[in-house]
């Protein structure tokens, strides 16, 4: 979905906001761990957090390099930082440095790091392609980079075909698309990450079919309250299209047997020869 210009983020940074991506952390963490394992990530070594938001997956990456490590937290929201600051303290986590950057087009620092963590952060820049050089400007010689972004979007989709429901997608990858984005932003990124001096070294899909009596059907939930609402704020649906879509998909999800593909994700992770 676009954004005003004056938005931090295509949904906003509100609390409601905080509280989704909160969700949705807790859904993806144990992928996000296994990635990170599979990359070597480990203690003492200083690692990015590249659009970190509010800063949960750096809190986690803070707990496994430990105090002998660094996690750089690298996001363009004020209030994201703030958060994470915040939550930093609570858990008494002084190993992690926010630090607020525009990414598309202020430098990475530049100190050789030890690895990068990127997720649903190419998918919506207008040139992904220059953040790729400059992650790989940033890490040593074989440090590695994790990466989740989608590569099928479309996917996502009830089991039994709603109308209303692929209306709603195809909506929110048109806005994405317009504001500049590409949701299955993955499929070049394995070109690119090559010819910027990267081996791939593993990849992983997901792609998930849940039912709503799951924990990771919450995430959808999250969204479709967010998205719709975005939507029509941003004139891309009416406000009774966006009601009647909620109320499609709450009547689908209460029906015995209900199922939803999920969209397709591809892991990349890499390193830089």
């Amino acid at each position: 979905m676009t954004a005003h210009q004056t938005d931090d983020y295509v949904l906003g940074t509100n609390d409601q906001e905080l509280a989704r991506l909160g969700l949705q952390h807790r859904v993806w963490r144990s992928r996000a761990l296994d990635g990170w394992r599979r990359a070597g990530f480990t203690v003492g070594q200083r690692l990015l957090d590249v659009g970190s938001g509010p800063g949960y997956a750096a809190l986690d990456l803070a707990e496994i390099v430990g105090p002998t490590g660094e996690v750089i937290a690298l996001e363009r929201s004020a209030r994201y930082l703030d958060a994470l600051r915040g939550a930093a303290v609570t858990r008494g986590l002084p190993n992690i440095t926010p630090r607020q950057i525009e990414l598309e087009s202020d430098p990475l620092p530049a100190f050789g790091a030890d690895g990068a963590w990127v997720r649903w952060v190419f998918a919506f820049l207008s040139r992904p392609r220059d953040l790729v050089s400059r992650i790989a400007s940033a890490l040593r010689t074989g440090g590695a980079v994790v990466i989740h972004e989608y590569f099928d979007y479309a996917t996502w989709a009830f089991a039994e075909h709603s109308e209303l429901f692929e209306e709603f997608v195809q909506a929110v990858m048109r806005s994405w698309r317009a504001g500049g984005g590409e949701p299955d932003i993955a499929r070049p990124l394995m070109g690119w990450l090559e010819e910027s001096g990267f081996r791939i070294t593993s990849l992983q899909t997901y792609l998930d079919v849940v039912s709503p009596n799951e924990f990771v059907f919450q995430w959808p939930v999250a969204f479709v309250e967010s998205g719709t609402r975005r939507l029509a704020e941003l004139g891309d649906i009416t406000e009774t299209r966006a009601q009647e879509i909620r109320d499609d998909f709450y009547g689908r999800a209460a029906a015995p047997h209900a199922r939803m593909t999920m969209p397709g994700v591809l892991e990349i992770v890499a390193r830089k020869d």
